[in-house]
């Protein structure tokens, strides 16, 4: 993969580890900003795929 940024004039060359690398540590840190917040409601539980046991 080659990104250009046009505003330096440089190139960079990524490797597919690199591109892998890369996408695993924003990957971890989004974890970790989801981690960080409340627990989510109810409600969004369901919306975002994760519903609450039922209680008994």
């Amino acid at each position: 993969m080659i990104k250009n940024d046009l505003s330096t004039g440089v190139v960079t060359v990524y490797s597919i580890e690199m591109a892998y690398a890369r996408m695993r540590e924003l990957q971890d840190q989004a974890n970790r900003s989801r981690a960080a917040q409340l627990p989510a409601t109810p409600r969004a539980r369901r919306r975002l795929g994760r519903a609450a046991a039922k209680k008994r």
